[in-house]
């Protein structure tokens, strides 16, 4: 097996629920589901799903970036909403990242995520050319 490198946004989450943002293992990045929290841990765009998702895009695309990738290798998004009927407004922010890169994508509305005041998740995928 390749070698495995985590990656930490140093988020207390990581340490009490045993995860990391993101794990390169060769040449595939996994990134955890993100919302929209800032690193003070403020919630971004509260009460609109579209700025929520572009804010996420912007966190992904940095930890991608710590661990050696880019948007550009992301292959596949999963989008987990709490209200479906904001699809559009995700979509968009979701398309204006991706538009020429045309990931395969999920977007599925859930109950509810951990905190009620995010409205938006998004796990990401990236497979690098090395």
């Amino acid at each position: 097996m390749s070698s495995r490198v985590n990656h930490s946004s140093g988020a207390s989450w990581e340490e009490r629920y045993g995860y990391s943002r993101a794990v390169r293992i060769g040449n595939t990045i996994e990134v955890s589901g993100t919302v929209a929290v800032d690193d003070a841990g403020a919630v971004v765009g509260a009460g609109d799903a579209g700025a929520q998702t572009a804010f996420i895009l912007k966190k992904i695309a940095a930890v991608l970036e710590r661990a050696g990738g880019t948007l550009a290798a992301v292959v596949r998004t999963r989008v987990y909403v709490t209200d479906i009927s904001q699809a559009d407004a995700i979509g968009r922010a979701h398309g204006a990242v991706f538009r020429s890169i045309r990931p395969c994508t999920t977007m599925v509305e859930v109950r509810a995520l951990i905190d009620p005041a995010y409205l938006v998740e998004i796990e990401a995928t990236a497979v690098l050319d090395s």
